[in-house]
């Protein structure tokens, strides 16, 4: 057999490979995966071993010495200390596992919540529909951080009330996402045929439907950890997130905001984690768009 007469292989990529090739390429996304991945380890690592009794970190992150207050970065304090004689970089590290908890399961709450309103209400559409979207048109009139602020004022300070005040405060987002995604996979032709063939409701939606909207969902819940980051700053800014001895960037923030000039160092570094941290997942989530959307893929 010639060669003009053999077949051609043609080598077929599946989307995960396509998607990471992409990522790969897209030099900003890959070190932001790096560098989430690094917070996300740090995170677990801390928590773990904080349960277990164990101290990695130099120093305890809550515990202070008089003594040792307003230390500047030196080699035994590599962040320095802040006014109570606490370890900087201890709590700046013990921080990561609060503030990504934090917006991990806000993050959580909105995207189930969200995703499955905009969902039944694209797929139904109708009375129910218009009820949906006019309540998370309610929510989305009033600005997120300070929807935050009341309901923190109506439920109380602390760890658990900030991820509840931030996920109900982004549910809106993820069902306006889910909704479009719905309408415009409903439209299709597969869609119709399913019904014809006598497909149920549920098993058009997690067979053909839900396949359909990940991508666009999944993007979003990236960069909302951005977001819900920020917001866990904001409110433990004002005091109405994690309360002390523990350690938290936002609450660091505020705690040492009268020594911004005698004592920079106090918030330049918790400052530093909550820029460098946001802009990760900001720019992790523009390369996962491009990856998962062949058509904003860069070539």
């Amino acid at each position: 057999m010639t060669d003009a007469a053999m077949p051609l292989k043609v080598k077929r990529s599946s989307k995960w490979a396509d998607m990471w090739a992409s990522i790969y390429a897209n030099k900003a996304a890959l070190c932001s995966l790096f560098f989430i991945l690094f917070l996300v380890l740090t995170a677990i690592v801390t928590a773990v071993t904080q349960s277990m009794g164990i101290q990695i970190l130099p120093y305890d992150p809550n515990t202070g010495d008089m003594e040792q207050a307003f230390i500047a970065p030196c080699a035994e304090h590599w962040f320095g200390t802040d006014q109570l004689g606490r370890d900087i970089f201890s709590r700046v590290i013990d921080g990561t596992r609060i503030s990504l908890s934090v917006g991990a399961a806000a993050v959580s709450i909105a995207l189930i919540t969200g995703t499955l309103l905009g969902a039944v209400g694209g797929f139904f559409g109708g009375r129910l529909d218009n009820l949906i979207m006019r309540a998370m048109d309610v929510i989305l009139s009033v600005p997120s951080i300070l929807l935050a602020i009341t309901f923190m004022a109506a439920l109380g300070r602390g760890l658990d009330k900030a991820v509840l005040a931030i996920g109900l405060v982004s549910i809106p987002e993820y069902a306006r996402i889910a909704r479009s995604c719905v309408m415009a996979v409903k439209a299709n032709d597969y869609i119709q045929a399913a019904r014809v063939t006598g497909c149920s409701n549920l098993r058009i939606i997690l067979k053909h439907i839900v396949p359909n909207i990940t991508s666009p969902i999944v993007v979003r819940a990236t960069l909302g950890i951005s977001s819900a980051v920020l917001d866990t700053a904001a409110l433990g800014f004002l005091g109405l997130g994690v309360q002390p001895p523990f350690a938290e960037w936002g609450d660091m923030l505020a705690r040492s905001r009268s020594f911004i000039f005698s004592a920079p160092y106090t918030l330049i570094f918790p400052g530093l984690a909550i820029t460098v941290t946001v802009l990760a997942f900001n720019l992790f989530g523009d390369g996962l768009r491009d990856a998962l959307d062949p058509r904003s893929r860069r070539r």
